[in-house]
């Protein structure tokens, strides 16, 4: 995402809140995960004793992260928190921007409303939003599916990433090309139109209320950009970790998670439905056409799929570990789109702190 210009009014924010190797990998559902009460600051935690990890190793982590412009760091385990640590006045009720970890709120909600029968996607964009939403020919435009948007195989040109009809340029056809754009963004509209009501409003009914999160998506010129506190992301984190539930209510479809975290398409391994996905042999990067072979983040488990934000917003899921893991802040070095080295190296200090 574009650099967000951060003079925002908290008051808005706060009006808003709600009170490795290949391993066998746990099913979360079987197991017996905690949730967090909703309307309350009440939430379960678990000493690293007690999980027998190496506790001399945690002050190097936090050291770490506070060098990296860190404000804030959870890790839960089955949903309890063991570690919860803010860094100089960012404290548990500050609200802070996800930036594109939030694009994965985006997918959420597409798995809520395909699942009520609003949307199917498969079906092309301009069913749901009529024809001459983007620049490109009419027989281009109609190639574009709400899948393709989620999977970033539109097709549209990437050196232009606002949204606006002039914006949306053609470049190739969808499902050819693999290019990190905004344009999944048409998501939102789609969803409010089939819905019969504003973005924020089927969000906040659907997803934010069930689970208990605080925020609000505030706008820009070409994106809606989500602030919450931190532990209103480990909240979302927590709903994907359970398989799209949260204590007994099945909020999203497990299937179209379980397609949400698998790779989408065949030219990025490492990107489900707007999900980075870790462990597969190749991977692109925002902004370039090359693949890079290997793992997305080595130091990590190869079963972990992230959400990645501009200036390192993270949010880390690891069924094999029975971890979420949340880290937001300022950009650990300089200003990146997504992935940067910081996550390997934090990876590697996270190791030997759970291991």
């Amino acid at each position: 995402m574009k650099k967000i210009a951060i003079i925002i009014p908290i008051i808005i924010l706060l009006i808003s809140c709600s009170k490795d190797d290949e391993i066998s990998v746990n099913d979360p559902a079987s197991e017996n995960i905690y949730f967090p009460p909703n309307g309350s600051d009440i939430w379960e935690t678990k000493s690293s004793s007690e999980l027998s990890w190496n506790e001399n190793n945690l002050q190097p982590l936090l050291d770490y992260l506070e060098l990296k412009n860190s404000k804030s760091f959870i890790i839960l385990h089955d949903g309890k928190i063991v570690v919860e640590h803010y860094f100089g006045t960012h404290t548990a009720t500050t609200p802070w921007y996800w930036a594109s970890a939030g694009k994965t709120l985006t997918t959420a909600v597409s798995g809520i409303a395909e699942q009520e029968g609003l949307i199917n996607i498969n079906n092309k964009v301009s069913d749901y939003l009529g024809t001459g939403w983007t620049n490109a020919p009419l027989a281009k435009e109609n190639l574009i599916t709400c899948k393709n948007l989620l999977s970033m195989t539109s097709g549209l040109d990437d050196t232009n990433d606002g949204v606006t009809t002039a914006d949306l340029q053609y470049l190739a056809d969808a499902g050819s090309r693999w290019a990190y754009h905004g344009v999944f963004f048409k998501l939102q509209d789609v969803i409010s139109q089939s819905a019969n009501q504003t973005w924020d409003n089927y969000f906040n009914t659907k997803l934010k209320n069930p689970i208990g999160m605080s925020g609000a998506w505030l706008s820009t010129v070409t994106e809606n950009v989500y602030w919450s506190n931190t532990r209103s992301m480990a909240r979302f984190g927590l709903m994907m970790y359970a398989k799209g539930k949260w204590n007994s209510t099945q909020i999203i479809n497990e299937n179209f998670l379980n397609a949400a975290t698998s790779t989408s398409q065949n030219i990025n391994q490492a990107y489900g439905y707007l999900w980075w996905l870790n462990g597969k042999s190749s991977y692109h990067l925002p902004q370039s056409q090359f693949e890079f072979s290997g793992s997305l983040i080595p130091n990590a488990p190869s079963d972990m799929y992230c959400a990645l934000g501009k200036d390192d917003q993270k949010i880390y899921v690891v069924p094999s570990k029975k971890l979420v893991i949340i880290r937001m802040g300022n950009s650990a070095d300089e200003t990146n789109f997504a992935l940067s080295d910081f996550d390997n190296i934090l990876w590697g200090k996270i190791n030997a702190f759970i291991n």
